[in-house]
């Protein structure tokens, strides 16, 4: 079995981010592994041993030609990895990113099973995955919290409000899964020193048949127009108990329309 991983990599979250003058996150510098997508690079690893064979191949898009973050998930077991860096990428929307990222999967090749986050934590937007099974005519299975393979389908169970649901697609599929999917293993010494030697694909929006009105600012269906700080959270009510607390209480309830 071949799975492909969609990894970000993002700036530090530990460090506070920055915005451009378009109003987007800075990127400069070193970018590290988006945690959620360390569950599917997990997963991924354990499915193809599991399937007897098979390798996991990583597709990243990433300004610089930074790898740190491909690195990173090479060293925990990933065979290879393309990266799309191209100064004409900046500004991309989630769909401009999607047709990169289609077109990434579709030079892998001979690919089985495609697993992303449920979405980046730099952006929180969660309509890459499904935009990415739209380009490729797969099916579209998401928000799962166990994945398993065989027979030439797909099952997962999908993560719902009230429990989960019991979901197959035929293969290849795109799936993206959960923070609860797998505990991700921490790369070994012997797999830091391996990533350093597997091959790393560098490609542009050119050599993916992209064209300059289809990615970046040219082929953006959104606009940032301006970016302001969250409004400070107001005081709550503070209510003293004179022994009719409770019909305040039931009050404030009520025009919440909670009651």
């Amino acid at each position: 079995m071949n799975v492909v991983v969609c990894v970000k990599q993002i700036p530090d979250p530990a460090v506070p981010g920055e915005l451009t003058a378009e109003h987007t996150l800075k990127r400069e510098g070193k970018l590290i592994l988006d945690e959620s997508d360390s569950y599917g690079v997990e997963m991924a690893l354990q499915l193809v041993e599991a399937a007897g064979g098979g390798e996991v191949v990583l597709v990243s898009m990433a300004p610089n030609d930074e790898v740190s973050g491909l690195r990173t998930a090479l060293a925990m077991g990933a065979a290879r990895a393309v990266l799309v860096s191209d100064p004409a990428l900046a500004g991309s929307d989630s769909l401009s990113t999607s047709k990169v990222i289609a077109k990434s999967i579709e030079r892998v090749g001979d690919v089985d099973l495609v697993l992303t986050a449920t979405e980046s934590s730099d952006g929180y937007a969660g309509t890459v995955p499904g935009q990415v099974a739209a380009l490729l005519g797969w099916p579209a299975l998401t928000f799962a919290k166990h994945v398993e393979t065989g027979d030439g389908k797909v099952k997962i169970q999908r993560q719902t409000e009230a429990g989960y649901d019991t979901v197959e697609a035929s293969l290849p599929a795109v799936v993206s899964v959960t923070a609860g999917v797998v505990e991700p293993r921490y790369p070994s010494f012997k797999g830091i020193m391996a990533a350093k030697n597997k091959p790393v694909d560098a490609v542009t929006a050119a050599d993916l048949g992209l064209g300059a009105d289809q990615v970046g600012w040219a082929g953006a269906r959104q606009e940032i127009t301006n970016v302001e700080a969250a409004p400070a959270r107001q005081a709550g009510e503070k209510v003293e108990d004179d022994g009719t607390a409770h019909e305040r209480v039931v009050e404030f309830l009520e025009n919440l329309k909670v009651i």
